[in-house]
């Protein structure tokens, strides 16, 4: 029973979120030889003044 996790910087749609689950369910089936009802996917998103890249919050760039 696969969990996949996802942390991401906020902003994608719900419809790119829902996208992203499908395919890596599906390729988490064909790859793993597992059942999709057993692949739980995790998606955590970061407010930008969470998340900080080269030592500067992506907020300020």
């Amino acid at each position: 029973m696969p969990i996949l996790r996802l942390e991401m910087r906020a902003g994608r749609t719900l419809e790119q979120k829902r996208a992203f689950a499908r395919e890596v369910t599906r390729l988490a089936v064909d790859i793993l030889a597992c059942p999709p009802d057993s692949v739980d996917v995790v998606i955590t998103e970061v407010p930008h003044e969470n998340w900080a890249k080269a030592g500067t919050l992506v907020a300020d760039q």
